[in-house]
Parts: C-alpha cells; sequence; structure tokens
C-alpha cells in the first residue's frame, strides 16, 4: 500500500476526536453562560473559588450580589458563579446526597 494513502488517513483521525472535544466543550460552555444569565434572587450557587452563597440581587447585566453569611453580601462577576446548587425534594431530610454516602463492611472499613 502506498505511504501516501495512509498519511491524509492518519491525519483525518488525528482530527477527529479534537474536532468532537472542541464541540463538546462549546456546549458545555453555552449551558455555563446561559445558567449564569438565568440566575434569580434566592438560588443557592456555588462560586469558581468553592464559595457557597445565595443570590440577593441579579439585576445587572454582569455582576450578581451574593449573601456569604448573614448580612454579609458581597458582589460577584456572573462569569465566577460556577454551578447552581439544587436544593433536595423534600425539606428536613439530613441524608448526605448518594455520592458522598460511604458503606462500611463488616470489619468497619470504608467501601466506595
Amino acid at each position: 500500500m502506498d505511504l501516501s494513502l495512509l498519511f491524509p488517513l492518519f491525519i483525518l483521525l488525528l482530527f477527529i476526536p479534537i474536532f468532537l472535544s472542541g464541540r463538546k466543550q462549546r456546549r458545555q460552555m453555552a449551558e455555563m453562560q446561559q445558567m449564569q444569565s438565568e440566575l434569580a434572587v434566592g438560588d443557592i450557587v456555588v462560586t469558581t473559588s468553592g464559595l457557597r452563597a445565595t443570590v440577593v440581587d441579579a439585576s445587572y447585566e454582569e455582576t450578581v450580589d451574593l449573601e456569604i453569611a448573614d448580612d454579609v453580601v458581597t458582589t460577584w462577576v456572573r462569569a465566577a458563579v460556577r454551578e447552581k446548587v439544587v436544593a433536595p425534594d423534600e425539606p428536613g431530610t439530613d441524608e448526605a446526597p448518594p455520592s458522598l454516602v460511604k458503606d462500611n463492611d463488616a470489619n468497619g472499613a470504608t467501601q466506595n
């Protein structure tokens, strides 16, 4: 087989994963921007630095005011909000999320 035919095939095989990962990244970025633009008063959010806070004012286009403690309000750029925390369906349940629950075997060792 001629090597001149293998080279374009090899290049094509290299660029397909790059193209697909770029599409996935653009989709995730669009979802993140949509979530940031739809923030409303009362939403519980986590910032890129890991701070958990409650939205108290989302009327500005570029910024959002977050309450990080009782009567402590700070102003953040909307892009600093990483995710919106979903409140549990049933209030009053003290169970940890399934991803944080660890089982113990008969000897007391922790398993994942």
